[in-house]
């Protein structure tokens, strides 16, 4: 195994300071997004949700991105998972978005809400045939015997799919994190890093720059 100490990466992109950013934190991310997206790096979308059990156990996972508007981050999942468990026991949680190629991060933490069950509709009909079928067949966080059994649940639900439409499963759809702090790092030399946290103050965002 490699000597994990010795491991080390020296950022140089350009700074961050607070002239360059927009008041609005979700104007100011959408901008990162753009870029990240424009950059053509492997799932710019991709983030860490990280949530939290009933008991104070922290788990974490990457999902997508699907939708983002001025109230938050939408993603979509199975509402029986281990994470769907967690966000009914404990609705707050926290978002990471990593892009390494543009030495990169953002931090966002918040409170967890289902979405309309219209909008999980919407979004169900878009996908792709398979992952609707995905969407039947796997019960989600669950013991399963073996490979095999979830391959024959797939293969009873793609016959089903042959005949009639599938609808959107009730234990399926949208969550969106409402945030009230998001952070924006962007990688400097000598882990100088800049770093801008904006807080929501009643309505109102903050922004304040931390020490790296």
């Amino acid at each position: 195994m490699a000597d994990l100490q010795s491991i080390r990466r020296e950022y140089s992109s350009s700074g961050l300071d607070i002239d360059n950013l927009d008041m609005d934190p979700i104007v100011q991310f959408k901008y990162w997004l753009n870029d990240a997206i424009k950059s053509e790096i492997t799932e710019p979308t991709a983030m860490a949700l990280s949530t939290v059990s009933a008991e104070g156990q922290p788990s974490s996972r990457v999902v997508l991105l699907k939708n983002l508007d001025e109230d938050g981050f939408t993603f979509f999942t199975n509402y029986e998972s281990r994470k769907g468990a967690q966000i009914a026991a404990n609705p707050f949680g926290s978002l990471l978005f990593f892009w390494p190629d543009l030495e990169r991060q953002v931090r966002i933490e918040g409170k967890i809400f289902k979405t309309p069950r219209h909008e999980s509709d919407e979004y169900f009909k878009t996908r792709p045939e398979g992952s609707k079928v995905g969407a039947w067949a796997s019960p989600q966080s669950k013991r399963i015997p073996s490979r095999e059994y979830l391959e024959n649940l797939q293969h009873d639900y793609l016959q089903l799919s042959s005949v009639k439409v599938l609808e959107k499963p009730d234990h399926w759809g949208g969550y969106k994190l409402v945030p009230h702090l998001i952070e924006f790092w962007q990688g400097r030399e000598n882990r100088l890093h800049d770093r801008f946290e904006y807080t929501r103050i009643g309505g109102a965002w903050e922004v304040y720059r931390l020490a790296p």
